[in-house]
């Protein structure tokens, strides 16, 4: 288990398959705090197809960004149905 900014000091500039252990929302984003590192990916094209195929708290998202965070949207409900 590890904070983001300790992923982003010990892999700087790398794509990170993670998977989210805790997070809280913020407003309409959720803001990760812990993960646990799956795997580091260095080609930009596997970084993209496997965040494609990801599932449930498993991410790729790229060190250079100084903050985790996901945003959050909501579904719009259908109006008029009964």
């Amino acid at each position: 288990m590890m904070t983001w900014e300790e992923v982003r000091r010990l892999f700087p500039n790398k794509y990170i398959q993670v998977e989210i252990l805790k997070s809280h929302p913020e407003g309409n984003k959720e803001v990760v705090e812990e993960v646990a590192i799956k795997r580091i990916i260095k080609d930009p094209q596997e970084a993209t197809y496997t965040l494609i195929r990801s599932k449930g708290n498993t991410l790729v998202y790229h060190t250079s960004n100084e903050k985790f965070e996901l945003e959050v949207r909501t579904r719009p409900g259908l109006r008029g149905v009964i």
